[in-house]
């Protein structure tokens, strides 16, 4: 199993949403390496949903559902995306604050990829995130 970072904004999808639809398109997805990520994704893989722009923080955590396929949001034929659905929700959100300030995470692409709406997250990582939540990895 791999472990992601997956960021929406709120006002846009957000974990309510994802929680009350029971299942997701992760669409939309315009970047490169984003979509290199969304490519490697293999059902059952577990994926941490991020709030951005507004929270800036892991409110929950997913499972890949369906692997890549075509964007259907995508004209050009280019771009893929993933179904997810919610696992839970995070008992306590980890902010983007507080994984700046863990030295244990220093090295998570959040940190050196802020920008990146798809990322991956290494077992180390996840687990540490985890338990920062106060949920079980």
């Amino acid at each position: 199993m791999a472990y992601w970072l997956m960021k929406s904004e709120p006002d846009v999808y957000g974990w309510d949403k994802l929680v009350k639809d029971g299942k997701g398109k992760w669409d939309g997805v315009r970047n490169a390496t984003a979509a290199r990520n969304l490519k490697a994704m293999k059902k059952g893989d577990r994926a941490f949903f991020y709030h951005s722009n507004i929270g800036k923080e892991i409110v929950g955590v997913m499972e890949i559902v369906r692997e890549a396929y075509p964007d259907s949001t995508d004209d050009t034929g280019r771009w893929v995306m993933v179904d997810v659905k919610p696992i839970k929700p995070v008992k306590t959100p980890v902010t983007l604050a507080a994984v700046r300030a863990d030295k244990a995470l220093k090295d998570m692409a959040l940190v050196r990829y802020s920008r990146l709406s798809v990322q991956p997250v290494t077992l180390s990582e996840w687990t540490h995130v985890c338990r920062l939540a106060g949920i079980d990895a």
